[in-house]
């Protein structure tokens, strides 16, 4: 039988790193869809799954954190040095005052159509593996498009369901032409206790990582197991102003 926090002390909260500045797409997160700006919508989505005892945004910019606590939320300002989604998250987790055995949940701040029900699926390992330190989110491939992308992550995993690689190239890169397969896309949530973030966060960058940019790859270097969970919910993201039209067509 699984234990879930309502039925004991450990918190499993929700922490949504969001910044200003970006070489794409500057302000995205206060870009207004369908009439709300997009982390209020990421916020919303993120309160209605069932495990989350608590949802706070972490920022380095007052302009969303002003808008946070305008439309209710909660929020919490961290340092402009952070390294990563995740090393903001941590620094979060810290000010909160997060217990180690407590679950903390990355929520990605771009995501605005993410199925709720992902978080429950995303901790749910922690309660049949208790030595786990770090879960992630993948969806199979359905668009083609999205294989040979760069902007799409792929992983791959071992038969336990622990990652091996992920990378922006396909991966795996079949040989031969007649292989069929399945390849496996990288949503960007992560769960964590509290007391792996801590390892998390003071691991020096690693070289896997400074090459791909994907800040999970400085786990997989030192040695750390990521658990990957297989969603049957997609979740498109805003990468660039022009995808607001197709979210909002989504939501029409």
């Amino acid at each position: 039988m699984l234990v879930f926090h309502g039925e004991s002390n450990m918190k499993i909260v929700a922490i949504i790193p969001s910044r200003y500045g970006s070489t794409r797409f500057d302000g995205k997160p206060l870009a207004l869809i369908a009439g709300k700006p997009m982390i209020r919508l990421v916020y919303e989505r993120a309160i209605q799954a069932e495990k989350i005892s608590d949802v706070f945004v972490a920022t380095d910019d007052q302009r969303i954190y002003d808008a946070v606590l305008a439309f209710g939320g909660k929020a919490i300002m961290t340092s402009a040095k952070n390294r990563s989604g995740t090393d903001r998250v941590a620094e979060a987790a810290e000010r909160i005052g997060l217990n180690p055995d407590d679950i903390v949940v990355n929520v990605q701040g771009d995501q605005p159509l993410f199925n709720p029900a992902c978080i429950d699926e995303l901790v749910e390992p922690f309660f049949i593996d208790p030595d786990l330190g770090m879960s992630t989110l993948v969806f199979k491939i359905t668009n083609k498009d999205e294989i040979t992308n760069p902007k799409d992550v792929k992983v791959t995993f071992d038969r336990s369901g622990f990652a091996l690689y992920f990378s922006r190239s396909p991966i795996p890169c079949s040989r031969d032409s007649s292989n069929h397969f399945d390849t496996y896309k990288h949503l960007g949530f992560y769960a964590y206790t509290r007391r792996f973030l801590e390892i998390f966060r003071n691991l020096p960058e690693g070289r896997l990582e400074r090459i791909e940019k994907l800040e999970q790859l400085r786990a997989l270097e030192y040695g750390h197991k990521i658990k990957v969970v297989v969603t049957g919910y997609d979740s498109p993201e805003v990468d660039l102003p022009g995808d607001i039209a197709k979210v909002e067509q989504i939501i029409e």
